[in-house]
């Protein structure tokens, strides 16, 4: 498994991350199952957050881990805090997020979180109250580093000129055919097509440029909520392009798409959520797999992008 260090961050990190969000459909046992087929396929990096179930990811990810033979120290935890759908709102407050930590690591069993972060940007955060907390938590031992979640460069800012710790991740969706992200410089001032939007306000650049390491939620993703594009009959360049560098590599389709996303010079870490441990090995085998230049480009236009 490819690893990265994350600058200002944790050291050694899986360029697959686990997420957690379906562990709550699973028995403890099956979750431990699928817990240990991540680590064993090179996975040392596990993601979750606050509203995965209302907390339930996180019981079950504490109930499931003693089974699994691994230490605390043998991998690393993320959650997030932010998103609250029992009141319908996002709330970055200094008291929210303490208490959301609080719950995490009740929830987790565990002293102490590897990486916290800001989930969905609260439109109405004060940055002074959000440093506030950062600072409680890091003296408190309960936090080692801090980041957010689909949060764009001037909000992120915004943070910074508060916040002392780093900020060290930003987690987006990117996908094949969620490739914003990357679309816009290409179609710099092409009025021909809405793919010149800027939606983000350059947020790949900035997260290069400011040592911010994007972490890929949903890469196999149609849309937000859209299924997968993997042998979806609305994508039939894509999935035969993808078909046959697959069968190139020895490896599977979905295999290939998050290749794609690892293959981008940003060292960017993408987050797989199958709990099936047969798709757990076979998504993990995209860190071995080394796309040429050309690979890139041809799964890119297969995905209907176009060259100006």
């Amino acid at each position: 498994m490819k690893k990265y260090d994350i600058v200002n961050g944790p050291k050694g990190v899986s360029a697959i991350i686990q997420g957690c969000m379906r562990m709550p459909g699973l028995s403890k046992e099956a979750a431990a199952k699928a817990i240990r087929t991540a680590v064993d396929a090179g996975v040392n990096f596990f993601d979750h957050a606050t509203c995965y179930g209302m907390g339930e990811a996180e019981v079950r990810f504490a109930e499931a881990f003693p089974l699994t033979g691994l230490k605390r120290e043998d991998i690393y935890i993320q959650s997030k805090c932010g998103i609250c759908p029992d009141r319908q709102e996002f709330d970055w407050t200094k008291e929210n997020i303490l208490s959301s930590v609080d719950g995490i690591l009740k929830r987790l069993k565990v002293d102490y979180l590897d990486t916290l972060l800001l989930h969905r940007p609260d439109m109405l955060f004060d940055p002074e109250e959000v440093a506030e907390a950062f600072d409680l938590l890091e003296q408190a031992g309960k936090v080692k580093w801090f980041g957010v979640s689909n949060l764009v460069p001037m909000q992120t800012e915004l943070l910074k000129k508060y916040v002392k710790q780093p900020l060290v991740i930003n987690q987006v969706q990117l996908s094949l055919e969620q490739s914003q992200l990357i679309d816009q410089a290409l179609y710099m001032n092409n009025k021909t097509t809405d793919m010149s939007v800027n939606r983000d306000g350059n947020l790949l650049d900035y997260c290069r440029l400011n040592d911010i390491t994007i972490q890929a939620w949903s890469p196999l993703q149609i849309g937000m909520f859209g299924g997968s594009f993997i042998d979806n009959q609305d994508f039939p360049e894509l999935n035969k392009v993808l078909g046959e560098l697959a069968e190139r590599e020895g490896v599977t389709k979905a295999a290939i798409a998050i290749a794609w996303i690892l293959r981008h010079p940003a060292k960017m870490q993408a987050i797989i959520g199958t709990m099936n441990p047969e798709h757990i090995r076979e998504a993990c085998a995209a860190a071995d797999v080394k796309l040429s230049h050309h690979d890139w480009y041809q799964l890119y236009l297969a995905a209907g992008k176009f060259l100006p």
